[in-house]
């Protein structure tokens, strides 16, 4: 079993929770970023999906 922390998208606090945020009941996200890999065949996708959302 994996312990990942995630992050509240509204508060902006940690928890271990899967489902909900207990402090304020927003979505919650993994912080941590994918592995690298020079040879990275998604790449294009995750460059689009960036652009799209405005975070690049």
């Amino acid at each position: 079993m994996k312990w990942y922390m995630r992050k509240c998208i509204r508060c902006g606090r940690y928890t271990l929770r899967e489902d909900k945020c207990p402090y304020c009941g927003g979505e919650l996200v993994i912080p941590h970023p994918p592995k690298f890999s020079p040879q990275d065949k998604y790449i294009k996708y995750r460059y689009e999906l960036k652009k799209e959302k405005k975070l690049i």
